[in-house]
Parts: C-alpha cells; structure tokens; sequence
C-alpha cells in the first residue's frame, strides 16, 4: 500500500479516536457514521448527523409543545417505520452495508443496532427518554413512559412483551447454562447500553461479518477502530494481533501479542498463544 492511501487511513483513524475518546463527550452518531469511512472515504460523518437530525426536526415541528410522552412515541413510531419506511435488512442481513449508516438512511434497510441509533436520535429530538438495550441476540430499545418502560424491537417498531423477551432470550439461556438455579431476573439482560457499548456491539457485527469471509483488510480496519473503542478488552487486541499473522504483518503481530499475554498470562489460551508468540517472532525475524 503506498503512503497516501496510508496517510488517510490514519487520518481516519485518528479522527475516530477524538471522537470515543472519553465517555462525557463520546460522539456516538458521528462515531458510527464515520465506519463507513473504511470502505468509502467520502462518507461525510458529520453530513449523515445532518441527515438524521433532518429527519428529527421534521417530525418535531408536528408535535404540540404538550404532547403527551405515550403520543410522541405513537407518532415516532408511525414516521419512522411506515412514513420513512425504515425496517430490517431481512434479505440481505449480513451485508456490510447494513452497518453503514450512510447507506441505511438511504435505502430505509439496516440491522437492529443501526436502525436504532438513527431511532434513539430522533426520539430523544422529540423528547422521549430513550436507551439501547445490548439484549442477547438482538439489540433493543427502551422507552420511559409515566405508565411504565416499553421495550421496542427497532426492526419493526413492535413494543415486546415479558413473555416475549423470555422466549427470545431463552436459547440464549440454555446455551450458556443460565436455567433452573442458575437462571438470572430478564432486568438484567434489559440494562442500559452505553454509547461506549453501542458502538462496540455494531463493531462486533461488522468484526463477525468480515471473519466469517476471511476479509483480513476489512477485519484489520475494524479492529483497529474497536481497540480504540474498548482499549481495555485484551482480548480484542489479541484478536487484532491474529489479523496481523494472516496479513503477514509478523513484527505487529508478535508485537501485540506479546502485549496481550503480558497483560493477561493466565488467560485460558495464554500456553497456546506463547507458542505461536514464538512463530511470530521466528516470522518477523526473517522477513
């Protein structure tokens, strides 16, 4: 890669990282808008901001100043997933595009996650008090009512019930041995989502998605990003070093894998990982 391709890449990178750089003042729209960057560098961020904030002040000129918080949200709901016609990317789910918010503004389709910070943005413009739910499987929205939380599946706009959420999060349950005993309240699984976690969770999808395709470029660039967003998640930086070794990068593989086993030599995989650590090295040697 020659050095102005580089240059940006960094450029890039670096504006990100202003942008998580602390909790107070984390720039979560901008910040995920701005992923997007590593396949298109002409994504405008703060352009896509715009775009949604657009959309929020549409509907907020609708709205009576005393409208009741049950009514905004009834209208919300209404503007959002049958006026602008955003809904769940059902045919193509796993496409990279459905992380790229530009992208989801534009064609109306995305995952849970994306549709819902566009929907977290324009609910709290209008005045709902709202939150994302890093729920198993499927990521959720909260909404706080004078009658009580509604909880809302930003796919559809449909406001689920307790037996509902139980039945989603019942593999999810079974799969990690959370039943009978060891069964944990539903509350818990229904917290709060930080912007912190928000942008991780849609980091991890895209993580995932360019894994399961063997994609070590797009998987390096999003990696890069999520370290930044959780730099204490050793295990991330583990993972990053791996892309490193597929990329053939030996020196920045070893280099970071030797971090990782510092930081965490009890780790489970530590004995395993100090033998590749040597490969790496022996690679990095060499070339």
């Amino acid at each position: 890669m020659c050095a102005a391709p580089l240059t940006a890449q960094r450029a890039r990178l670096e504006y990100f990282r202003t942008l998580v750089a602390d909790d107070e003042h984390f720039i979560l729209l901008e910040a995920a808008a701005s992923v997007a960057q590593d396949e298109d560098p002409a994504v405008d961020a703060m352009a896509v901001v715009a775009q949604v904030d657009d959309l929020a002040m549409r509907l907020a000129r609708r709205l009576a100043p005393d409208a009741a918080a049950q009514q905004r949200l009834r209208l919300l709901n209404h503007y959002f997933f049958k006026e602008l016609g955003f809904g769940g990317n059902v045919n193509d789910f796993y496409s990279p595009a459905n992380s790229h918010l530009h992208q989801v503004l534009q064609t109306r389709r995305g995952i849970p996650i994306t549709l819902a910070l566009v929907y977290l943005e324009i609910a709290r413009t209008v005045g709902l008090k709202v939150q994302g739910i890093s729920f198993p499987g499927h990521f959720l929205v909260k909404c706080s009512l004078p009658q009580g939380e509604v909880i809302i599946d930003p796919m559809t706009g449909r406001s689920l019930s307790r037996d509902e959420l139980d039945e989603r999060l019942l593999p999810y349950r079974q799969q990690r041995g959370l039943v009978g005993e060891y069964e944990v309240p539903l509350g818990l699984f229904l917290q709060a989502a930080s912007p912190r976690e928000i942008l991780a969770r849609m980091l991890r999808n895209l993580k995932e998605i360019h894994r399961a395709g063997e994609d070590w470029v797009r998987l390096k660039q999003v990696m890069d990003r999520l370290v930044l967003v959780v730099p204490e998640d050793w295990s991330e930086r583990r993972d990053l070093a791996l892309v490193y070794a597929e990329l053939e990068q030996w020196a920045q593989a070893a280099e970071a894998l030797a971090r990782y086993l510092q930081e965490c030599p009890q780790a489970e995989d530590a004995h395993a990982l100090r033998d590749r650590l040597q490969e790496l090295q022996r690679m990095a040697r060499l070339h």
